[in-house]
């Protein structure tokens, strides 16, 4: 399937996929509106990435490199990011599904690593995400990629997601969305559900008092006209 490709001056975060495929009306107040919150599970996640985000640290042992901090981009999903952690695995023989290291000997397969706070979720936020970092991963390093890792902190086990054609559509279908609302600059209405509880932007959402789209510009002209109003008075 050939894809659109984005230029330079229309790319977003590629973090931002989870929070797209969490809540439409989060990923806008944050990457639409700039706002953001925290709770403790924001700080916790933070705490964690730190331990994984340095991006001096570059080992190798035992025919396995691990590169951390990691930035990425993909021009057809139009998304920059940081990787937590790309493992390089050395293998014997050469396929599509392996690459080669300058200053390394041997063919390397290539598996993204993300790093979670806490345990395995029921929806896919975690699992588009790695996925997007793999599609960045296969067009910088012109590999296949069949699986990537999700680490999480509370459960301190690696969740194995397979990276296969359905979770490619998500994703393309996700990033789209996400650039048709930030060119339309609208912030939908929330869906309001349990999922609210735990989310750190709920006191800056107001999910239950959202009935209506509401244009990020609009709303900015609209206040300019009250202040000139006052004014005049």
């Amino acid at each position: 399937m050939i894809y659109k490709e984005y230029s330079e001056e229309e790319i977003l975060m590629l973090s931002g996929i989870q929070h797209f495929a969490f809540c439409k009306r989060q990923w806008a107040l944050i990457h639409i509106e700039q706002l953001w919150a925290e709770n403790v599970r924001t700080i916790e996640g933070q705490f964690l990435h730190k331990r994984s985000d340095d991006p001096f640290q570059d080992e190798t042992r035992k025919g396995l490199r691990n590169v951390r901090a990691m930035p990425l981009i993909s021009y057809t999903l139009g998304l920059r990011g940081i990787a937590d952690v790309v493992e390089f695995i050395r293998v014997e023989s050469d396929s599509q599904y392996t690459t080669t290291l300058k200053d390394r000997q041997g063919f390397w397969r290539v598996c993204p690593v993300e790093f979670k706070r806490g345990k395995p979720k029921k929806d896919d936020r975690d699992a588009v995400q790695l996925c997007a970092q793999a599609i960045c991963l296969e067009e910088m390093t012109s590999v296949k990629i069949e699986y990537a890792d999700l680490y999480y902190g509370e459960t301190r086990h690696r969740q194995r997601i397979e990276i296969d054609e359905k979770l490619r559509s998500r994703v393309y279908y996700l990033s789209e969305k996400m650039h048709e609302m930030f060119k339309d600059g609208i912030t939908p209405p929330a869906e309001v559900g349990k999922h609210c509880s735990i989310c750190s932007m709920v006191e800056l959402c107001n999910p239950r008092l959202t009935k209506k789209y509401r244009s990020v510009s609009n709303y900015l002209k609209a206040a300019l006209f009250d202040a000139e109003s006052e004014d005049a008075e």
